[in-house]
């Protein structure tokens, strides 16, 4: 990406401005069983922009959170793949459905944070509705 393409582009959230969000998400008491890290992911520019991953307790799929596209403020969640069946007692389907919730409502949580930091940052062109 050129310098003045960097300029003219709307901001990136850093790994440690999503790490802070997290910790404020996680400071709501949020009943969370399984973890939520932030690892590294590095945008063209060699900036780390971090990646939001929920680890369930009882499923060894990840979640991962991020925007959309890259000029786009709304967040989406990606489950990673699995090779084989997924078996579970009544229980874990329970548990697991309760973090997919809570992956949810984070998932909400960085869109609204991100709009807001957007807002605020006053580097996003405010867009005009017809």
């Amino acid at each position: 990406m050129t310098d003045e393409a960097l300029e003219n582009s709307p901001p990136r959230r850093s790994r440690a401005q999503l790490e802070a969000w997290v910790a404020e998400f996680e400071e709501e008491e949020h009943c969370i069983a399984g973890t939520i890290t932030v690892a590294p992911q590095e945008d063209d520019g060699g900036d780390d922009t971090g990646l939001v991953i929920l680890n369930p307790r009882n499923a060894t799929e990840s979640i991962f959170m991020r925007p959309r596209n890259y000029d786009d403020p709304v967040w989406e969640i990606t489950m990673s793949g699995r090779p084989n069946e997924l078996v579970m007692s009544v229980h874990d389907i329970a548990s697991f459905a309760a973090e997919l919730v809570i992956a949810s409502n984070l998932c909400t949580f960085l869109q609204w944070k991100s709009l807001e930091w957007d807002r605020e940052s006053g580097r996003r062109p405010d867009r005009q509705t017809a």
